[in-house]
């Protein structure tokens, strides 16, 4: 059975779905998503197959007399490949192979295959094979239990069958060959990451002035888009998952003279692999070092407050949890249930209702962030030395200047000013800086 994981590649291979749900867990989802998953990757989707079950089978997971009937619809819809909605154990993936006759994928492994169809930055292209090879190493021992069947040494005697003295080496030594491999590997692409990363840092570093913003939210919910609406980036959107794996940063200009740096992000799903959320965290970075992050939602998907939690709960893994996000309502001008929306904004009553499509309701968004960029005005009396043109040439790009008074070298300017950008104020070293007011006096 070892040639059927030749390839964990998809495309064009005619595929069953399989989605085995818990009776503890509710409702399956119908394996929408897994459908528009497969389809991302290049599959033909010919039947779907659902299970409910009471405790997972641990060698077959959906339990044997399922994996016989699912061994049926292989032969009936002649597919090539059977693609589960679950996170299945290498014996799993063995045993089934053995019934059904053709190469099992799970989730993860289907979600790496597109990853790296998806990836064409050096850095992402390594992010995709670090996250390959971390999920590859604990299966590895599967990969080479074909060698079982290989005698040792001592050739077919009793003696030298697999599993008797000096015919154990065969099979152990590959495989300890094959991860000390991995291991080297994954040791080099770490540091080739690492190298980016400090790259990536520097880079971060030299925006410590500007206000930041992260573009987030699940897959295909329109996050390009919103980067083109706001900034007229001129980026490729796709109508496909994960259309996007690079960070994307421009300059958005939002009011009075006032810049932000607005990035995108990789999207999410449900149940995203642990593996690509380590490796990804060097792109993700810049929702980590945000100012706000921007989840966009789409709340035309009927599966919207499931992706909203997916969101929340890869934010909060990469430590984003307590950062300060506005949720965006995207796609209102398709919703078809005028109540789903309400009911959507009373649950979220400070989320800003958009079509990146159309540009409704960008304005309004455009509004808000300012005033999280401001975080409440203050007024300010700056004095500094009139060589020292960061400080003026700062507060006229992003406060408001009320007064200038030069006097023997200093120049003493009274402006208005958002809280959130006092600390890079302060940065630039002014010779005295007094809160006259604030937004709240």
């Amino acid at each position: 059975m070892e040639k059927l994981r030749e390839t964990l590649r998809v495309k064009k291979e005619r595929a069953i779905l399989v989605g085995a749900i818990l009776h503890t867990k509710g409702d399956s989802d119908d394996l929408v998503e897994l459908t528009a998953l497969a389809e991302s990757a290049g599959a033909i989707v010919v039947d779907r197959f659902q299970q409910k079950i009471h405790t997972i089978n641990p060698t077959t997971y959906i339990g044997k007399g399922k994996a016989e009937q699912l061994a049926g619809r292989v032969k009936r819809f002649k597919a090539d490949v059977v693609i589960f909605d679950n996170d299945l154990l290498p014996r799993q993936i063995r045993e089934l192979e053995e019934i059904v006759g053709v190469k099992i994928l799970d989730r993860s492994e289907l979600i790496l295959d597109i990853f790296a169809t998806r990836a064409k930055t050096k850095q992402a292209q390594l992010q995709v094979a670090l996250a390959q090879l971390e999920y590859t190493y604990p299966r590895l021992a599967r990969m080479w239990e074909h060698l079982d069947s290989v005698a040792g040494a001592g050739g077919g005697s009793t003696a030298g069958m697999v599993g008797g003295i000096g015919t154990r080496g065969t099979g152990e030594q590959q495989l300890e060959i094959d991860r000390r491999l991995v291991n080297k590997r994954i040791t080099e692409l770490k540091l080739q990451l690492a190298n980016i990363d400090k790259r990536r840092i520097r880079e971060i570093d030299n925006r410590k002035n500007m206000f930041k913003i992260g573009i987030v939210g699940y897959t295909n919910a329109g996050k390009s888009t919103v980067l083109n609406a706001l900034t007229d980036a001129g980026v490729l959107v796709e109508d496909r998952l994960f259309a996007t794996l690079d960070t994307r940063t421009r300059k958005w200009t939002l009011a009075g003279g006032a810049e932000a740096l607005l990035s995108d992000t990789v999207g999410f799903v449900k149940n995203l692999p642990h593996q690509l959320v380590a490796s990804f965290k060097a792109t993700l970075e810049e929702a980590i070092n945000a100012d706000l992050l921007l989840h966009i939602v789409d709340v035309s998907n009927s599966e919207v407050l499931k992706q909203i939690e997916s969101v929340n709960n890869v934010l909060a893994e990469i430590g984003c949890g307590e950062k300060p996000i506005l949720m965006v309502f995207n796609k209102v001008d398709i919703v078809k249930k005028i109540g789903e929306l309400d009911m959507l904004q009373t649950l979220f009553p400070d989320a800003v209702c958009i079509s990146a499509l159309t540009g409704l309701g960008i304005e309004k968004l455009t509004e808000t962030v300012l005033e999280k960029y401001k975080g409440g005005e203050l007024l300010l009396r700056v004095t500094s030395s009139q060589s020292n043109g960061k400080v003026q040439s700062f507060l006229r790009a992003n406060g408001r200047i009320l007064k200038e008074q030069y006097h023997d070298g200093s120049v003493l300017i009274d402006t208005k000013l958002g809280r959130n950008q006092l600390t890079a104020l302060k940065r630039l070293h002014p010779d005295s800086l007094e809160i006259l007011s604030t937004q709240d006096d």
